[in-house]
C-alpha cells in the first residue's frame, strides 16, 4: 500500500467516523501506518475537548489538532501534519452537538478549507411527527443548503459522516431501504438540495460512478458483513467547484471494517494537488 507524498504540493485527506477516538486510537495508528494521510477528518469522537487524546495523535505524526467535542455519540476533530488556521465551529439548525469543525491547510502555497461534518443519524422511525431525532435531522439537512452555498465560495473540501446514502447504488437494496432512515426520499432530496446549492462535486461518485456499488458503513448487527455485504455509503467527500479539478486519488478502505474492534464506518481518502 503506497504512502502519501508528504511534499507541500499534495495533501492526502482521510475522513473517518471513528466511533470513539479513545477506544480506537490503535486503529488510527494502524490506518496511518498503512496509508499515511496528511490530514484526518474525524467524526463521532465521543470525547469532551479536555479529554481528547491530542498527545496520542502527536505521537502518530499529527501535531496540529483542533476539536469540537462532546460526550455521547457526538464530536468532530481535525488532525494534521501541517498547521491548521482559520478554525471555525458552526451549529447548523442551532443544534449544538459538536457536529462541525473546519480549518484551513496550505497545499502548494494555497489555502484549502477542510470541513469535518457529522450530520445527525435521525433515530429509527422515519416520521418527524413521532420521532424528534428524525425531525432534527431534517432540520439540519435543510440548514445545510444555505450553509453549503456560502462554504463553497472558496476552495473547500467537506468530508464526513453525512448519515445519508443518496443514490440507489449507495445501499445494498434501494427498494428495501426507501423507508429506512438514511435512504428515505425526505433525506436524499434535502441532501441533493444542499449539494446543488453550492454546486459541490461528490468526488467519490465522480470517480466511482454508478452502477458500481460503494459502501462505507456496515451494521454491527451483521455477524459477517463480508458475506451479506448489506452496506451503505454514509461517508462522503464533497469538493467545491474551485477545488474539484485538484482532487483525485479517491479510495475507500473497506478492509478497516474487518480489523479488531472496528468502527462500523471505514475511511475514505482523497488527494488534493497544489
Amino acid at each position: 500500500m503506497a504512502a502519501s507524498d508528504s511534499s507541500a504540493d499534495r495533501l492526502v485527506v482521510a475522513t473517518w467516523n471513528i466511533n470513539s477516538i479513545r477506544s480506537r486510537l490503535p486503529l488510527v495508528e494502524r490506518f496511518v501506518a498503512a496509508y499515511a494521510p496528511d490530514v484526518l477528518l474525524l467524526q463521532e469522537t465521543r470525547c469532551p475537548d479536555a479529554q481528547f487524546p491530542t498527545s496520542g495523535l502527536d505521537k502518530l505524526g499529527y501535531p496540529h489538532v483542533v476539536v469540537n467535542g462532546r460526550k455521547g455519540h457526538h464530536g468532530v476533530a481535525i488532525a494534521a501534519k501541517r498547521p491548521i488556521t482559520d478554525v471555525m465551529r458552526e451549529n447548523l439548525a442551532d443544534i449544538d452537538e459538536g457536529r462541525h469543525i473546519a480549518g484551513a491547510v496550505e497545499v502548494g502555497g494555497r489555502k484549502v478549507v477542510l470541513h469535518s461534518l457529522y450530520i445527525p443519524s435521525g433515530g429509527d422511525e422515519p416520521d418527524p411527527a413521532v420521532n424528534p431525532k428524525f425531525a432534527a435531522k431534517l432540520a439540519y439537512l435543510e440548514a445545510f443548503a444555505p450553509w453549503s452555498r456560502t462554504a463553497a465560495a472558496v476552495p473547500s473540501l467537506v468530508g464526513g459522516d453525512f448519515n445519508v446514502a443518496p443514490l440507489p447504488e449507495d445501499v445494498w437494496s434501494h427498494k428495501q431501504l426507501l423507508k429506512v432512515i438514511s435512504h428515505t426520499p425526505e433525506e436524499t432530496e434535502r441532501l441533493d438540495a444542499a449539494q446543488n446549492a453550492g454546486s459541490w462535486v461528490d468526488v467519490v461518485r465522480r470517480d466511482l460512478p454508478p452502477p458500481e456499488k460503494v459502501f462505507t458503513w456496515w451494521s454491527y448487527r451483521n455477524r459477517d458483513h463480508t458475506v451479506s455485504n448489506r452496506g451503505r455509503r454514509l461517508d462522503h467527500m464533497w469538493a467545491s467547484p474551485s477545488l474539484a479539478d485538484r482532487v483525485s486519488g479517491i479510495r475507500v478502505v473497506p478492509e478497516a471494517r474487518s480489523w479488531e474492534k472496528p468502527s462500523d464506518h471505514v475511511p475514505v481518502l482523497v488527494t488534493i494537488s497544489g
